[in-house]
């Protein structure tokens, strides 16, 4: 016969982790601020998005074409900057792999392009 608890067995008690700080790739100095984009990458992801917005800007103003393929111009652009950045230089370009993300981003911008072109005048509409 053996000495059991009735109640079963215990449950490990689980203590609360203590304060982590995240670990970053690279020595944080105090005294150097942060700049912002922090990547060449970022600068042009900041560029390609202002150009997306004042193609926006333009299709509103009723020239859609324009607009529409300044727009596709825009994220064509962006995939050759992603493509000849590095990874760690890329920024906010970076989402997926480097072949992947020029590849959405260029197919994006070319079907953009080819659909503001393709589609014909409407009568008495836009």
């Amino acid at each position: 016969m053996t000495d059991r608890d009735p109640s079963g067995p215990a449950e490990p008690q689980i203590e609360p982790p203590e304060s982590v700080e995240p670990v970053s790739a690279e020595p944080v100095d105090p005294e150097d601020p942060r700049r912002y984009p922090s990547t060449i990458g970022g600068a042009f992801y900041l560029l390609v998005l202002g150009v997306v917005g004042a193609a926006l800007v333009v299709v509103g103003l009723g020239d859609w074409r324009a607009g529409i393929r300044l727009m596709g111009g825009a994220l064509v652009f962006a995939a050759l900057v992603r493509l000849v950045l590095r990874g760690r230089d890329a920024g906010m370009l970076a989402v997926r792999h480097k072949v992947l993300d020029a590849v959405v981003l260029a197919a994006l911008g070319g079907a953009l392009v080819f659909l503001a072109g393709s589609i014909p005048d409407q009568p008495g509409g836009f």
